[in-house]
């Protein structure tokens, strides 16, 4: 009798009486971060196949690391072009710095938002 058998892709091998999958994580050392973690629990709740698939492939991780590299990215993207837009400088940090602080926290919580919205639960997500 055959020790091993490939069928819906995966490999299995016979232990004892029942065929077990050879299921090995692979090597991803990035970190899957903020923004991996929210779509990973997003995933798990509303995409609960595709999900499953990443595990299984092993690709999940990955999948999340590049998500949030992605993620960060484009927050800082956004947050420097919202800075240029509404005239939030270095000037304005010196000149008044509670004004500053005000204006970059409102300037990071709407780039946020949008993160959430367009990569982490909105329809480019999946």
């Amino acid at each position: 009798m055959r020790k091993t058998i490939i069928k819906n892709g995966l490999e299995y091998t016979l232990v004892g009486d029942y065929f077990l999958p050879n299921l090995a994580l692979p090597e991803e050392l990035r970190p899957i971060g903020k923004w991996g973690r929210l779509h990973r629990e997003y995933l798990k709740m509303e995409h609960p196949i595709l999900f499953n698939n990443l595990v299984l492939s092993g690709k999940l991780w990955t999948y999340l690391a590049d998500l949030n590299e992605q993620a960060q990215e484009s927050l800082s993207l956004i947050v420097e072009q919202m800075k240029a837009a509404e005239g939030v400088t270095e000037d304005l940090k010196v000149a008044d710095p509670m004004a500053w602080v005000g204006a970059m926290n409102n300037i990071r919580n709407r780039a946020e938002e949008i993160i959430l919205r367009e990569l982490i639960y909105g329809e480019g997500a999946v």
